[in-house]
């Protein structure tokens, strides 16, 4: 059919080349070399021209770690996936693994824009400025950024309300531990992590007034030695129950082995401490990155930042361990949990405390989402510090 096509094409090229040319050489015999030249021009121009309405667009991601992790990178490693299933010959995705939050990632994001790719996306916080150096070069690229706050035409942010799924394994945590101390491995001090450590706190004080939350930061988003190692310390301050915002299976790991119980973050870490497991905080990219290519396929793409959630199916808590959670607890959350996708319960509602004691948000008002982009502050109940 095709080939059948081709020829018709070919031969209609001919005539109306023949019949062009005729007209400027008159009655005089029209060189054949010079129709089969114009032939083969108009071909090219119609062959090229297809091409580029055919070809299918290159998107390149800039992983900080790489997707073996089971965490931050691995999360994102499927939403990849999925997209390229999704979208198959449509797309070109290219990654680069282990890329260093440094000057030079810039060199990897210039590379990536100079063979043109279509969309680039930095999928670590400390990436930032040097992809958006790279980005004021490129203006005719999209470039987007997970958990970054800044902007350019050509530069949006995005990222998933994690706070949500932390505030809903707090509920968890908070039911089961028979201790009331509950332990979180922080990984850098930016305000993503001091809002899921606070929601996770908040989560655990709704149904324990009492309950507590020690921190021990490792300064790092992934380094399994120093995750397990404070794991370790936090369950000998008495936490038995543990949550990380690192990338590692470590924390998870750690509890199975000291029989305490811990949730998994980024992706389901059930297999690497089933008897531990009380559930994961488990983000679904794919859901953003369908939405990004389709948006950049039909030119309606803009720089507006995008913050889902789970209303958006970005994220959930899931995989509860209904033999390690009582029904009491199962039911609260399954509460929590419908009141935040329906938009009823907004976990950084007041009245909130900080850890002085101080009335930060009213009765009555919310944490707006540039308030929640720079926050700086523990909640009561955090028992631990912000590293200067």
């Amino acid at each position: 059919m095709k080939a059948t096509m081709t020829r018709a094409l070919s031969q209609s090229l001919k005539n109306t080349v023949a019949r062009s040319v005729g007209k400027s050489f008159g009655k005089s015999l029209v060189p054949t070399s010079l129709v089969a030249a114009l032939c083969a021009t108009l071909a090219f121009s119609a062959g090229a021209a297809s091409a580029a309405t055919t070809a299918p667009i290159g998107i390149a991601f800039v992983y900080l770690g790489n997707p073996g992790d089971a965490g931050w990178t691995y999360a994102h490693e499927q939403g990849v996936k999925a997209i390229e299933a999704k979208y198959g010959d449509k797309i070109k995705v290219t990654r680069v693994e282990n890329v260093p939050e440094s000057a030079d990632s810039e060199r990897v994001f210039r590379d990536l824009a100079n063979k043109g790719n279509k969309i680039i996306v930095g999928t670590s916080f400390g990436f930032q400025d040097f992809e958006l150096k790279v980005a004021k070069d490129f203006p005719d690229t999209v470039f987007e950024h997970a958990t970054g706050y800044k902007k350019a035409p050509n530069f949006g942010t995005y990222d998933v309300r994690t706070y949500q799924s932390a505030y809903l394994a707090g509920v968890v945590g908070g039911y089961t531990s028979k201790s009331g101390v509950l332990g979180f491995v922080g990984s850098v001090p930016v305000p993503e992590v001091v809002r899921n450590i606070n929601a996770f706190t908040m989560g655990a004080r709704s149904v324990n007034p009492n309950a507590k939350v020690k921190v021990v930061w490792i300064n790092s988003w992934f380094d399994p030695g120093l995750e397990k190692q404070a794991a370790e310390t936090l369950i000998g301050q008495g936490a038995d129950v543990l949550i990380q915002n690192t990338d590692s299976t470590a924390t998870m790991q750690t509890a199975e082995q000291k029989h305490v119980h811990a949730f998994g973050w980024d992706s389901n870490m059930k297999k690497f401490g089933p008897h531990a497991h009380l559930g994961s905080c488990v983000s679904y990219w794919d859901v953003y990155y369908s939405h990004l290519v389709d948006q950049v396929q039909s030119g309606k793409w803009t720089n507006a930042p995008v913050w889902w959630g789970m209303k958006e199916k970005a994220l959930d808590l899931e995989d509860i361990n209904k033999d390690a959670v009582s029904a009491t607890a199962q039911k609260a959350e399954a509460q929590k949990h419908d009141d935040i996708r329906t938009g009823k319960f907004d976990v950084f509602a007041g009245p909130i405390k900080d850890q002085s004691g101080a009335i930060k948000v009213a009765a009555g008002k919310s944490l707006s989402d540039a308030e929640l982009s720079r926050l700086n502050w523990f909640v009561e109940g955090v028992d631990g510090t912000l590293p200067k």
